[in-house]
């Protein structure tokens, strides 16, 4: 039997396809998997098998021998999609897919990044820093030139940049975007800011989500052969929720499907909630005049939800602006429970409405966990938590701190960013003094001035400087055993595990014995978020695959099975 991914065997190419897995398809779904060739636009509607449709037509494209797994390209908005995405492709084709492009937009753009860093002024081992970081950098920018904190808030600035970035506009592009809220900032200073913002960014060999795409999008209009190279690797592209990609995603895309063409991007115009985050809904309803003799496939038979649910839902969403029209519908015999609409005087109200419902259902025989309290902002969550607490009723709130953004997992992070990233200079500050080695302000002072002078590293004055005697004996010797210590540990990743070396990292720094002698109540938690931090160190191949998977991380899955009322805001 020829080997399907076998491009230079016409045999192959020519074979009928197994249709198998094609049987388990409806008409529209079918239809959206075999239209191969050429720009699609698939209007899913929530619970018509988008998901299935996307992964059987990476398995067709794969088994009718169009592509192999690395010219495939396939985007998707969370990391667990893209997860489930693969295993699901690897089980319909039965055999291994990790050479298939299928991560989330960072998670890619990032990828291809790596590759040319040096060609938008980066090196090859750039940092990803996260909000609290660039909170940080804004706020040292904005003390720099005596600009008030208080009266424009970092947050503020932080804000406006990242719109920029979602519409793809570099300081220069955004000096001519005066539409922009930012550019008033500071008394007309946001795009100045935003420049040196971007400047230190690139002196600490570092960049924020953001600029993923941004550079992205200036390497491949500077770089034609970069953009050309990577016109011709990936054959088809496919993209999940369309409707939620914002501008600089979109010109990203447009610009990497202008060889082949052929792009498949599925999404629902009646779903796009993300504006707020600068998603762009127009995206989807211009798609036919982006991409001339576009074939558009409506998926409208809904498996989820009941012909009630459908007939309410529809009859709210015809109203909608700016749509390109479809009808869900499912089997007539699917009728379901009635929609019920229940007004009440407030909130109060409203929590000893919804927790009679919950405990009239656990006492007929129904668990906690089959209930879900969606409210549209979190402070809203606090009458039903009063609630809830008030009558004994287990409930948790869904979406608070993740893993990695806990204090003591940031704090470790850093750590090992300094020891692969020497010159992260926001992580060597997060650590510099912590836990507490007298290194105060003044005696990191002049440290930074060193830094200022020479043009280096934070981390490469301390290393200095240590060797002078300009800063006092126990300052200089705390900084120098600290100092020391990274070049000890990064000596240690190249002979050992790396997940033993952060765990003699974290002990001989003192982080771990700061955090065991504690006697607050969340210590021991933090103790063992610590172990579990190096457990899951083991999970990849090296420090700098770890630093980059916790950057671009955007979802965590919760291990709480008990019996609880789920309470959410409609985003999470």
């Amino acid at each position: 039997m020829a080997d399907p991914f076998d491009l230079d065997t016409a045999a192959a190419a020519e074979a009928p396809p197994p249709n198998d897995y094609l049987a388990a398809l409806n008409e529209a779904q079918a239809e959206a998997v075999q239209a191969t060739e050429g720009p699609l636009l698939v209007l899913a509607g929530a619970g018509t098998g988008k998901t299935r449709v996307l992964t059987t037509r990476l398995a067709h494209i794969l088994l009718t021998a169009r592509a192999w797994p690395n010219q495939l390209l396939a985007v998707t908005f969370t990391n667990k999609a893209a997860r489930q995405m693969k295993d699901r492709v690897a089980a319909l084709i039965n055999r291994n897919v990790d050479d298939l492009w299928l991560g989330t937009f960072h998670a890619v753009a990032a990828r291809i990044l790596r590759r040319h860093a040096e060609q938008v002024g980066l090196k090859s081992n750039y940092s990803i820093i996260d909000a609290d970081d660039q909170i940080r950098l804004l706020k040292q920018i904005l003390a720099d030139r005596d600009i008030d904190e208080k009266r424009w808030p970092a947050r503020g600035l932080l804000y406006g940049i990242e719109r920029w970035k979602d519409r793809g506009l570099t300081p220069d592009q955004a000096e001519s975007a005066p539409d922009s809220d930012a550019s008033a900032f500071a008394d007309g200073r946001g795009v100045t800011l935003y420049r040196a913002y971007q400047e230190r960014l690139l002196a600490f060999n570092a960049a924020d989500f953001g600029d993923l795409l941004l550079h992205g999008l200036t390497l491949f209009t500077t770089h034609t052969d970069v953009l050309e190279r990577w016109q011709q690797q990936f054959r088809y592209i496919l993209v999940d929720e369309y409707q939620d990609t914002n501008v600089a995603q979109y010109l990203w895309l447009r610009l990497l499907a202008q060889s082949h063409r052929n792009l498949c991007c599925v999404g629902d115009d009646d779903q796009s909630i993300y504006s707020w985050r600068g998603a762009e809904v127009a995206n989807i309803l211009r798609f036919e005049k982006d991409f001339p003799g576009a074939q558009i496939i409506r998926l409208e038979r809904n498996y989820r939800s009941t012909a009630h649910i459908l007939g309410a839902a529809t009859g709210l969403i015809a109203n909608n602006a700016g749509r390109l029209g479809k009808i869900l519908w499912t089997d007539p015999e699917n009728a379901g429970e009635k929609v019920v609409v229940q007004g009440v005087w407030d909130g109060d109200e409203e929590a000893r409405v919804v927790s009679d419902q919950i405990e009239a259902l656990r006492q007929a025989g129904g668990r906690l966990t089959e209930c879900a309290v969606l409210v549209r902002a979190g402070f809203q969550t606090r009458a039903f938590e009063e609630r809830f607490i008030t009558i004994g009723l287990p409930y948790k709130v869904v979406g608070g701190l993740r893993f990695y953004e806990r204090q003591e997992i940031r704090d470790a992070i850093a750590y090992m960013r300094v020891t692969v990233q020497p010159d992260n200079d926001l992580a060597f500050e997060r650590i510099v003094n912590l836990p507490k080695r007298g290194l105060g302000d003044a005696s990191l002072r002049p440290v930074h001035q060193l830094a200022r002078a020479q043009g280096i590293s934070l981390a490469g004055a301390a290393a200095a400087i240590v060797e002078t005697d300009e800063l006092r004996a126990k300052p200089r010797a705390a900084l120098k055993v600290l100092t020391d210590g990274f070049e000890r540990w990064r000596g240690l990743l190249k002979t050992q595990p790396h997940g033993e070396v952060i765990g003699i990292m974290l002990e001989e720094c003192g982080y771990s014995e700061m955090w065991r002698q504690d006697k607050s109540v969340s210590a021991p938690a933090r103790v063992e978020n610590l172990r579990e931090l190096e457990r899951a160190l083991g999970d990849f191949e090296n420090l700098d695959e770890f630093l980059e998977h916790v950057s671009l991380v955007m979802d965590m899955d919760s291990a709480d099975d008990s019996d609880l009322v789920n309470v959410m805001t409609l985003h999470s």
